[in-house]
């Protein structure tokens, strides 16, 4: 029987390295990075191994044995899960690794009501105990403007544009805005899976929308403060903290209302607009439905600025999730967790 590593906590996150303070992250490294400046990686003698759905480590299954023959508890950070609407014949495939994580967890931290929702529905109830922890960011970096941007209104799309339609219904909806406001301007931030261009000239949009590109997360406050609101154009996001960063630094959301980001922006904090939601294909809002929702966002924009900005300070904030983290860690590396049973801790 291998030894137990020497006592203490010493975390590793299935990857190595982990993205220093400052880097461009992407998906689910932001959160590692967060977590590894309180819990430094330790990839050789970790006495507790915690894993993203969102990051999974290559070796997922070698690495699950190598933790239980060392008797080192196993933590997962379960995000989404891959459904019809954008995996189609992979989503089977996709779940199968998701799955492994969780099922060998000893206790797992949904991100969202949501993400327990659709969990337990593609990849099954967890054999651990459980809890919810949405996501977090740090409210003393991410601070809003002195002053909102003079010219305008601007609108910006956060985060990476992984999926075609999001940018394509972004650049539509805004389109459509000029109309009501003819001075407004787009910010796209993140990656693109496409070239924007042929629609852009197709909309009639050269001169209203710039190309932020994929940035660090030290520049991210900056890129923030320059736009008025945020449009977030993602169906059944899982727990965006892009969502949560422009919230901190006072921008109201504007989203399509289904999967965590209904729980992140709440009835106060922007608006998310009804659509279809089923698991067999992503179906968004129509643009004439969200340029309703920008602009009764932007008539009453300082309420929802400062509730935006409340709200992610009192719900949200990186020291209370790590510091529940610490106590989760405490706990589990203490204690051993007995298997074989499913139950909410808090």
């Amino acid at each position: 029987m291998p030894r137990r590593p020497a006592p203490g906590l010493r975390v590793f996150y299935g990857h190595d390295p982990i993205p220093a303070p400052g880097e461009p992250v992407a998906g689910g490294t932001a959160k590692f990075q967060r977590l590894a400046s309180r819990f430094p990686n330790r990839p050789t003698d970790f006495t507790l191994l915690y894993l993203g759905s969102t990051w999974l480590p290559r070796d997922l299954r070698p690495l699950l044995l190598l933790a239980r023959r060392r008797r080192v508890p196993i933590v997962v950070n379960q995000s989404g899960v891959a459904y019809p609407g954008w995996a189609g014949e992979a989503t089977d495939e996709i779940n199968r690794r998701f799955r492994r994580a969780l099922l060998a967890a000893d206790h797992v931290l949904y991100q969202s009501e949501f993400c327990k929702r659709s969990a337990d529905a593609f990849l099954g109830e967890p054999r651990g105990s459980w809890e919810v922890l949405h996501n977090a960011v740090d409210v003393d970096h991410f601070t809003p403007a002195a002053r909102p941007p003079s010219d305008g209104p601007v609108v910006l799309l956060g985060g990476d544009q992984t999926q075609a339609y999001r940018l394509e219904l972004a650049l539509r909806t805004f389109a459509r805005l000029l109309a009501a406001e003819p001075e407004a301007r787009l910010l796209v931030m993140g990656r693109l899976v496409s070239s924007p261009e042929p629609l852009i000239a197709e909309l009639g949009l050269r001169g209203k929308v710039e190309l932020l590109g994929r940035y660090a997360q030290r520049d991210a406050p900056d890129l923030l403060r320059r736009a008025h609101l945020l449009l977030h154009t993602k169906v059944k996001d899982p727990c965006p903290s892009a969502v949560i960063e422009a919230m901190s630094c006072g921008l109201p959301v504007v989203y399509p209302a289904s999967g965590g980001t209904v729980e992140l922006v709440g009835n106060e904090a922007g608006v998310g607009v009804p659509h279809a939601d089923g698991w067999e294909r992503d179906e968004p809002p129509p643009p004439d439905r969200l340029v309703e929702a920008v602009v009764k966002v932007l008539a009453a924009l300082p309420t929802y600025a400062a509730a935006a900005r409340r709200r992610a300070v009192e719900r949200f904030a990186l020291g209370l999730w790590l510091d529940r983290h610490a106590e989760l860690f405490a706990d589990l590396v203490r204690d051993a967790v007995p298997r074989g049973r499913s139950s909410r801790t808090r």
